[in-house]
């Protein structure tokens, strides 16, 4: 028991925190900018914290079940934790692009970002990775399709025609992650599987450790608390950033790197022990999860609402993600990544930072 709370110490932390923070809610959004600023910056720190917590124990099943439903578990994971954040933000932030905002962030993030990264480091580590090429053709064909119809296509859409195009996206993106789900599970599973022991590749045989039970309520617990700290944070996130000039994309970034921080560990520990099909299936597997999980939902809840929302992207936005998408075509179609297809997708990654600071 004592090594179990030990180990988890961090989710203690966020509970005794969660427990603090609500009673005093109204006083420390009332105290001023810099007392909301400074809780925000201890909730984000808090929620980061549990969000690792939750992909270890993701990844204790993820070893468990092994590939692909390893990989599947820690980016469901990770796309809940972003939907909770996002709804609950949403219903504090009234922008209309938040949604939208995150979702772009989040793929900008795990595409160019985490794959990138990886590839880079692994591909100085290495040389050339190996991974099965059925997994990047897939997964690029499925997210180019899924973003042009919920982020693309909404732009051409008259504004009459809102519900109507929304009950169709919510459908096709039902409809494309059933099949998805079907072919991941079922008999293309192998799509997304690479047997390094066949092809002489190196293992770390890293086992988990850790009940699966212990592990399921663990992980449903920190969801929980993440939702919780993040009910005041976006509040008082709020209250901090009043007036402050920061670009409006900074909230939807901060969502997509806290679903996205655990990720990013997982990828970059894969990639360094020569194992790049775990990092093909993070990396894209997120993005794809991200625009056909979080759509539905945020549509779902606008027309709960009756509030249209923006999920056309600008054309900047726009333009970024297909030269992503159009270069991760071309990175990901043999079947092998190198130091200097990481660095492309690296610098994509450098420049929507750089666009974002600017507030375009």
């Amino acid at each position: 028991m004592l090594r179990l709370f030990k180990d988890e110490k961090f989710l203690l932390l966020a509970v005794l925190l969660a427990v603090l923070v609500y009673p005093l809610e109204h006083s420390l959004l009332e105290g001023g900018k810099s007392l909301a600023g400074g809780v925000a910056v201890i909730l984000l720190a808090s929620i980061i914290s549990v969000s690792l917590r939750v992909a270890h124990h993701a990844e204790i099943l993820a070893e468990k079940v092994g590939e692909p439903y390893g990989t599947m578990i820690l980016t469901l994971a990770a796309v809940l934790v972003e939907v909770v954040i996002l709804a609950i933000m949403m219903g504090h932030n009234h922008s209309p692009t938040l949604a939208r905002d995150t979702i772009y962030a989040a793929v900008m993030l795990d595409m160019n970002g985490i794959l990138g990264l990886a590839a880079l480091l692994g591909g100085l580590k290495h040389g050339e990775q190996s991974y099965n090429d059925d997994s990047g053709k897939t997964y690029v064909t499925m997210i180019l399709t899924a973003v042009g119809i919920s982020m693309v296509v909404p732009e051409l859409i008259p504004a009459a025609h809102w519900k109507l195009y929304s009950l169709f996206t919510i459908g096709c993106m039902v409809m494309l992650y059933g099949l998805f789900l079907r072919m991941q599970t079922g008999q293309h599973s192998y799509f997304f599987a690479y047997n390094y022991a066949v092809h002489g590749e190196q293992h770390d045989g890293h086992q988990a450790a850790g009940s699966t039970r212990q592990s399921m309520i663990l992980l449903m617990l920190g969801v929980v608390l993440i939702g919780a700290l993040a009910e005041v944070m976006s509040k008082a996130l709020d209250v901090g950033l009043e007036g402050s000039g920061v670009p409006p994309i900074v909230p939807a970034l901060l969502v997509a790197a806290i679903s996205a921080s655990p990720e990013i560990l997982t990828a970059l520990r894969a990639a360094l022990a020569n194992r790049m099909q775990p990092v093909v299936n993070i990396a894209l597997g997120a993005s794809l999860s991200t625009v056909i999980l979080t759509v539905p939902v945020i549509e779902a809840l606008a027309l709960f609402k009756g509030q249209p929302i923006q999920m056309a992207m600008t054309p900047l936005q726009t333009g970024m993600m297909f030269i992503t998408l159009m270069v991760a075509g071309f990175n990901l179609h043999d079947g092998k990544t190198n130091a200097i297809e990481g660095m492309t997708h690296f610098v994509l990654f450098a420049t929507f930072l750089m666009l974002s600071l600017m507030g375009l």
